[in-house]
C-alpha cells in the first residue's frame, strides 16, 4: 500500500539557519582575529600578484566575452581588468588559487579558507563604487565571518570521502557572507544558502591520479564566483529550498553525504581565523610543507659531508594518513598540477636543487633532459609510511600539527640522522617567525607589478590596522590597479 507524501514546508534546516544567524547577527570581538586577518589579506592578495606571472593562469582571466566592460566595475588586483562582480569574483579566486600558495585549514575535510576573498572582494568594491560605501573592515570581518563558516563545517565533516570536492564549502560560505555585504533579509539569506547546497557540487576528479589538471587551480574563482551569482539570484526574491539538506531521498544528506547528517565540534565564532595556517616558504600542498622544510634541512646536511641528492638510496618519510591518501603518489606526472600534488616531486627538488618555487613545477624544470631524468630518479626512491601518533595529532583540535619526518639512507649504507618537523612555519604556535617572513612575502609579490609609488602606499596603509580598517574598499583596490 502506498502512502502520501507531506508537501507541508517546513523551516529551514538547522545547519542553514546557524550560518544565516552568524552572518547577519554575531559581532567579531577578537582582536586577534582582526590582526590575523590582515595579514591574510595581504598574502592572499600577494598570492594573486605572483600568479599572473603564468600564462596559464592569465589565460583565464578578464570577461566572459573579450572586450566586455563594466562601468564602475569589480577591480582585479595587478590587472586592468574592471568587471561585472560574479566574474570579477572568478578572475581574482582563479589568481588567488593558483599557485596553492594561499592560507589552509586542514580538518576531517582540507581547504583554503581565503578563497573566499574572490567572492568577498568583488562584491565590497563593486558596492562602494556604486554608492554603497563599505571599508576595508568589513572586508575583514566578511573574511573571518567565511573562514569560520569554511572551517567549522570542515572540522567534522569529510567531503572528500564521499567524492566532493572542498571548494562545496566555498561556494556555501562566499554565499552566506556576501547575502551579508549585498544586505539581504534574513529570508532572503537563508534563500541563499540554500541555493549553495542544492547546487551540482565539483567531484575531486581534477586532483588525484590519473586525472590530475589544471582545474584545481580555478575550481575555487568557479565556486566563490557560482556564490555571487546565487547571493544576487536570491536578492531579487527568489524562493529558496528549505529541506535542502534533511529532506528524505532529495536531500543533500541521502544524495550526497551518504545518508550522514553533518556534525559539528563548536559553534560559529573566530577561531578559524585565529588558527588558520599561512604557506610562507613553499607553495606546497600543505600536507607536504613540513616535509619540505626537513628536505631543506637535509641538503644543507648532504653539503656538508660533501654529498648530495645522488648519493641517496632511499628516502623514509613517516607521515599522516591525509598526506598519504592525497599526495602520496608514484609514476608518471603529467602537468604542474600533478607535481605539486606529489610528495615525492616536493621532497625530490629541495633534496636536489636545495629549494622549491613555483617555477619548479613547470615543464622547463620537470622535463629538461638532465635534471627531470634525476628528478624522477630520485622520486622512485622516496616513499611513505604512517605514524598513528602523527595522524592523532593531526586530528587533534590542540595541537593540528602537520608532521613530517625524514631518513636518508646513503648508496654506502650510511644513515643520516632523522629530521623531524611536528609544526609548518605558517601554524599558530610559530607566528613569531613566520609573520615577519610573510611581509617579505607580500613585498616580493607586490614588486613583481605594482608601480614603486602605489607600492608604499600599500604597504604603509597595510601595516597600520586601524588606518586598513578605516579606509575605503574602492581606495584601497585601486591601489592595485594596473593600467597597462
Amino acid at each position: 500500500m502506498s502512502s502520501h507524501i507531506s508537501n507541508v514546508r517546513p523551516e529551514f534546516d538547522q545547519v542553514i539557519r546557524d550560518i544565516a544567524d552568524y552572518v547577519l547577527d554575531y559581532t567579531i570581538q577578537s582582536s586577534l582575529a582582526y590582526e590575523t586577518a590582515r595579514y591574510c589579506l595581504l598574502d592572499t592578495l600577494g598570492c594573486g600578484l605572483q600568479a599572473l606571472d603564468f600564462p596559464a593562469c592569465t589565460k583565464l582571466l578578464g570577461p566572459v566575452v573579450p572586450g566586455l566592460t563594466m562601468h564602475l566595475g569589480a577591480r582585479v588586483p595587478g590587472t586592468s581588468f574592471e568587471l561585472d562582480p560574479v566574474t570579477a569574483a572568478f578572475n581574482i579566486g582563479t589568481i588567488i588559487r593558483w599557485l596553492d600558495f594561499n592560507d589552509t585549514w586542514l580538518a576531517a575535510e582540507w581547504g583554503h579558507p581565503s578563497d573566499n576573498l574572490g567572492g568577498i572582494l568583488a562584491v565590497a568594491d563593486w558596492l562602494t563604487r556604486n554608492d554603497h560605501p563599505l571599508t576595508m573592515r568589513d572586508v575583514l570581518t566578511a573574511m573571518i565571518k567565511a573562514h569560520e563558516i569554511q572551517g567549522c563545517l570542515a572540522l567534522e565533516n569529510s567531503f572528500n570521502k564521499v567524492g566532493l570536492d572542498h571548494v562545496v564549502l566555498v561556494k556555501v560560505a562566499s554565499t552566506a557572507v556576501v547575502a551579508g555585504l549585498l544586505g539581504l533579509t534574513r529570508e532572503q539569506t537563508h534563500s541563499a544558502i540554500s541555493l549553495a547546497w542544492v547546487d551540482g557540487q565539483s567531484l575531486r576528479t581534477y586532483r588525484h591520479a590519473p586525472n590530475t589538471g589544471s582545474r584545481k587551480s580555478w575550481a575555487a574563482g568557479d565556486a566563490t564566483s557560482r556564490a555571487v551569482r546565487l547571493a544576487l539570484i536570491a536578492k531579487t526574491g527568489e524562493m529558496g529550498y528549505p529541506s535542502v539538506l534533511t529532506a528524505k531521498a532529495w536531500g543533500f544528506y541521502d544524495v550526497s553525504f551518504k545518508g550522514q547528517p553533518f556534525h559539528f565540534q563548536r559553534p560559529y565564532s573566530s577561531y578559524v581565523m585565529e588558527n588558520v595556517l599561512f604557506k610562507i616558504s613553499f607553495p606546497a600542498e600543505f600536507h607536504s610543507q613540513t616535509a619540505v622544510e626537513a628536505a631543506m634541512k637535509l641538503h644543507q646536511q648532504l653539503a656538508a659531508i660533501g654529498k648530495t641528492a645522488a648519493d641517496i638510496a632511499r628516502v623514509t618519510i613517516r607521515t599522516h594518513e591525509a598526506c598519504i591518501r592525497i599526495i602520496d603518489k608514484q609514476g608518471p606526472l603529467n602537468n604542474p598540477a600533478d607535481r605539486d600534488h606529489c610528495i615525492q616531486y616536493m621532497v625530490a627538488i629541495p633534496l636536489i636543487f636545495g629549494r622549491l618555487t613555483a617555477e619548479d613545477y613547470e615543464d622547463v624544470v620537470a622535463k629538461d633532459a638532465v635534471w627531470g631524468r634525476r628528478i624522477d630518479q630520485l622520486r622512485a626512491r622516496i616513499h611513505c609510511v604512517e605514524d598513528p601518533q602523527y595522524t592523532a595529532d593531526y586530528y587533534n583540535p590542540e595541537k593540528r600539527s602537520i608532521a613530517n619526518a625524514l631518513t636518508v639512507e646513503l648508496n654506502n649504507g650510511a644513515v643520516l640522522p632523522e629530521v623531524s618537523v611536528e609544526y609548518p612555519l605558517g601554524h599558530r604556535l610559530r607566528r613569531g617567525d613566520g609573520i615577519p617572513l610573510l611581509m617579505e612575502k607580500f613585498r616580493n609579490n607586490l614588486a613583481r607589478r605594482i608601480p614603486e609609488e602605489n607600492r608604499q602606499k600599500i604597504l604603509a596603509l597595510s601595516s597600520d590596522q586601524t588606518q586598513l580598517e578605516a579606509t575605503s574598499v574602492s581606495n584601497y583596490v585601486s591601489l592595485y590597479n594596473v593600467t597597462s
